[in-house]
């Protein structure tokens, strides 16, 4: 089976040719303590099979400098596609979303929640950004959105306004399923589903998430595909974010989704990427 990667991230050695500048002032400790560069990640895509994938700015390492990320892509353009990140609430945000893109870039990611970040009220569904969300639907660009559940009823709301943008939720908003079966604290994940413009990334964290409490992989990642269809859910490896070589993540991912159907998880490990980034079909 192919497999496409949604959700990795590459630091590059040289820090003076791309200094660190992350968002919040304060770098992750994952971009200091394990990086993975543009050819280290081809190197670890050989190893596990994984035929392409769509770089995640690492927000927390650059901020909303993509040039490495471009670079990136500029170098390996038959195997990487790239999701840029920019201030979404700044007054030149549209013209931001043309320059990474002129730059060879696919996709947006909007950044609300992360470990880094300082300013812990900042909603997705702020006026300033609409500016930026006409953009990225005018141009039919995927919009990556990483929040938490409790940030649920701003997507809904940008989700209502915006119904054409294509979006993809980064880690599923990581929702709380220790609950187990029916995983009742994760109704508001699931009330989305009715919007067909919405995605998911099925990554790492949901993974391990899955395994806690009385929550197990078969009966949460079977719930998912229920609600939302296994052509809207994609997956992610967050290496090197998440511990682990890719080698690893992915078989963690197989192993874990080897209950469903051969069909759908033909989805999750490649179609849906191929629907998310047509640069990739294209590839």
């Amino acid at each position: 089976m192919s497999c496409i990667d949604v959700h990795p991230h590459v630091i590059s050695t040289d820090t003076s040719r791309y200094p660190r500048d992350p968002l919040g002032g304060s770098q992750s400790d994952w971009s200091r303590e394990r990086p993975v560069s543009a050819e280290a990640m081809i190197a670890a895509m050989d190893a596990a099979g994984v035929s392409h994938s769509a770089l995640v700015q690492a927000a927390t390492c650059y901020g909303y400098d993509n040039s490495y990320l471009a670079d990136a892509v500029a170098a390996f353009p038959g195997r990487f596609a790239g999701v840029f990140s920019v201030d979404v609430f700044r007054d030149d945000a549209r013209e931001r979303i043309g320059h990474w893109m002129k730059k060879g870039l696919h996709g947006l990611r909007v950044f609300i929640a992360g470990h880094t970040m300082a300013s812990k009220d900042a909603r997705l569904d702020d006026p300033r950004a609409f500016p930026a969300w006409e953009r990225a639907s005018d141009l039919g660009i995927t919009v990556s959105v990483q929040l938490r559940a409790a940030g649920l009823p701003q997507l809904e709301a940008v989700i209502a306004r915006f119904p054409r943008a294509r979006i993809v939720l980064d880690h599923m908003a990581r929702p709380l399923i220790e609950d187990g079966p029916p995983y009742a604290d994760a109704k508001s994940l699931f009330a989305l589903a009715r919007h067909p413009n919405l995605f998911l990334k099925l990554t790492t964290h949901n993974l391990r998430e899955a395994r806690r409490g009385k929550a197990t992989p078969e009966s949460f990642f079977a719930r998912v595909v229920a609600e939302f269809g296994a052509s809207r859910i994609a997956w992610g490896s967050n290496f090197p974010a998440s511990e682990g070589t890719l080698v690893g993540l992915l078989a963690e991912a197989r192993a874990a989704l080897a209950g469903l159907a051969e069909a759908e998880r033909e989805w999750i490990f490649s179609g849906t990427a191929r629907t998310l980034y047509p640069a990739l079909a294209a590839r």
